[in-house]
């Protein structure tokens, strides 16, 4: 097995973040899905664009913001996502590069325009997220870029992704790619709606193909179809190496066959919008694993660089989290 040259290649949906703050009564007049996250058209879009305030634009997709994170705590990263040839896909691209990430997905020249993902924060931090998939839908095994996935010690994917049949099959080809080349494997539950929607194919994915998992607790419980965390967390010590599940004000639980790791959350003066925080958890969790770190260490990068995200607007990181997590 030839020697790693990049620590994290991230998979996802590519996905430009429109975000703005609003009241509980404008997503009840929308018919908004509070706190979740919704598949969206073109068109729903674009009006949901229009009634919203004053906006921040920044990149995003759920791996485009760990491997953002991972960058920032000092990791080299690769990304692979769909974009579309237009000036939010041009924008995107150039954020990646800007950080240093290695980004070889060719971006299409016709079809749907770049994702977009149109983000409500209301006064209590919950996001309420509305997302357009537009080219991500486009990525297919093809653009699995096998010299890139192979040069990484662990593929990060996101569970988002897997809302399109092509996008299944570009999962299965990378983690194949991963393990064939000696590498590890790890998936982000990203959502509970989400994985009522793909509960099956997921549990497959997470026996047949995954080495470490990310999840919430509410999605964790949601896979297994159960209200007993603890036996949640017995069913997924039997499916994975590794899972790193996040408590939101309670911490985090890291589970390794029989053991468990508990991490109290990172102090934090305010919070001030969710997005993102289980992205850098991850990232913080992915950077102590490529390091070797003890669990607990990585446990805690990890639960800072959640805190630091949710203390702004904005899901990626406003400091360099190096700093912030005292790694130098």
């Amino acid at each position: 097995m030839s020697e790693a040259t990049l620590d994290v290649v991230g998979i996802g949906n590519a996905i430009i973040d429109l975000l703005a703050h609003a009241e509980d009564q404008f997503l009840v007049e929308h018919q908004l899905n509070k706190g979740a996250m919704t598949l969206i058209d073109e068109a729903t879009a674009e009006r949901l664009y229009a009634a919203m305030g004053s906006t921040i634009r920044a990149s995003g997709g759920s791996a485009g913001n760990t491997i953002a994170g991972l960058g920032s705590l000092g990791a080299a990263c690769g990304y692979i996502g769909k974009l579309r040839d237009d000036e939010l896909g041009a924008a995107y691209r150039h954020d990646l590069l800007a950080s240093g990430v290695r980004f070889t997905t060719p971006m299409a020249s016709d079809g749907p325009s770049t994702a977009r993902c149109i983000i409500f924060v209301t006064s209590d931090a919950e996001r309420t997220m509305n997302t357009y998939l537009g080219a991500c839908v486009n990525l297919t095994a093809d653009d699995i870029d096998a010299e890139l996935v192979g040069a990484a010690k662990i593929t990060y994917m996101e569970g988002y992704l897997y809302d399109e049949p092509h996008a299944k099959a570009a999962f299965h080809r990378a983690a194949d790619i991963a393990h064939g080349a000696g590498r590890k494997v790890a998936l982000s539950l990203s959502d509970s709606f989400c994985v009522n929607r793909h509960r099956a194919d997921f549990l497959d994915l997470i026996e047949n193909r995954v080495d470490i998992l990310f999840a919430n607790d509410g999605e964790l419980l949601a896979l297994f179809e159960t209200d007993d965390l603890e036996a949640a967390l017995d069913l997924i010590a039997g499916k994975v190496e590794l899972a790193a599940v996040t408590l939101g004000a309670k911490g985090s639980v890291v589970v390794r066959g029989a053991e468990r790791a508990r991490s109290p959350a990172a102090h934090i003066e305010r919070v001030v919008d969710t997005t993102g925080a289980g992205d850098l958890y991850a990232a913080g969790f992915l950077y102590g694993l490529t390091r070797d770190l003890p669990l607990s260490e990585c446990a805690r990068i990890a639960g800072l660089a959640a805190a630091e995200v949710i203390s702004h607007f904005g899901a990626r990181p406003e400091v360099p989290l190096r700093e912030f997590a005292k790694l130098d």
